[in-house]
């Protein structure tokens, strides 16, 4: 069994095999959402404070801090991010950009132990973002491409996961501290998608002994009743040994199929997140009419 530990300052989360499915919120993300964006380059992070609230809230355990910006200064932009979302919630996070530069001003601020998101397996970037994550104790996501771009066959997508757990190792980061993005393509466009990751988590699981992550939603992009789908994907992943994801808890089935698929697999001991989750309140009045109807009845037996 392999877990892997992200924490905040005061909050510990593990991603792991036989633990119950971690959802990585996906809001704080200014990618095709203008207003978002520029607000977040006019340094107005209300909507960034707003849309963490609301994902813990829902039911995310940890959440992806992007601030992919053209033309700002993104290395401030998410570091300043960084310490809002770390000031109003205790969720551990995860740091995202594609910029090395903006990925150390995070993690030069961030409290606990982060989740880079992410590094390639091309040369150059494994040798700038790796020695990265060494220096700072995090954990990383390993996305599942190179200098030849995303390959339709699974098996180059693994073999591509399996050099950068490799050279992990060699600059002394653990298996354990990786989490592999199998990479999920639109089932629209490759009617094989979701066989294809459903295969490659098994293999990363069993063979390489990776937990695994991905962006849900990119399995329905350009497809009708998206919400549906990524649910279908969501519960049908966790069962092929999935274990976290980056997506959006604000989405009803979303959350469902994760809090059910959990449940099945075993992994919400006594149901209690689900019972919790869905559970029908009281009607009113009734707990204060069956408290004094359990003294009657017992005074009645007596």
């Amino acid at each position: 069994m392999t877990d892997t530990v992200i924490s905040s300052a005061t909050k510990e989360i593990a991603i792991g095999f036989e633990r119950p499915f971690v959802i990585i919120g996906e809001r704080i993300n200014p990618t095709g959402r203008k207003i978002l964006a520029e607000e977040m380059k006019a340094g107005d992070y209300s909507r960034v404070q707003s849309d963490a609230l609301a994902q813990v809230a829902a039911g995310a355990q940890m959440l992806d801090v992007n601030a992919g910006i053209p033309l700002a200064d993104e290395p401030r932009i998410l570091a300043e991010c960084i310490q809002l979302v770390q000031s109003i919630t205790d969720v551990p996070l995860s740091i995202d950009s594609s910029i090395v530069a903006a990925l150390e001003a995070g993690l030069s601020v961030y409290k606990g132990k982060a989740l880079v998101n992410s590094v390639t397996g091309e040369d150059e970037r494994l040798e700038t973002v790796l020695p990265l994550v060494k220096k700072y104790g995090a954990a990383v996501v390993a996305i599942s491409n190179d200098e030849t771009g995303i390959s339709e066959d699974p098996d180059v997508r693994f073999a591509v996961a399996k050099k950068i757990v490799e050279r992990a190792r060699d600059h002394g980061i653990s298996y354990a501290d990786i989490v592999v993005d199998p990479l999920v393509m639109p089932i629209g466009a490759i009617n094989t998608a979701g066989r294809q990751v459903f295969a490659l988590v098994r293999r990363l699981r069993e063979e390489l002994k990776v937990n695994t992550t991905c962006g849900a939603s990119n399995v329905s992009f350009g497809m009708p009743n998206r919400h549906g789908l990524n649910a279908a994907f969501l519960t049908m992943a966790i069962g092929a040994g999935m274990t976290s994801a980056i997506t959006n808890p604000l989405h009803a089935e979303s959350l469902q199929a994760v809090l059910g698929a959990d449940t099945m697999m075993g992994h919400d001991p006594h149901c209690a997140r689900w019972i919790r989750q869905y559970r029908e309140p009281a009607p009113e009045g009734a707990e204060a009419s069956g408290a004094r109807g359990g003294r009657e009845g017992r005074r009645r037996r007596g």
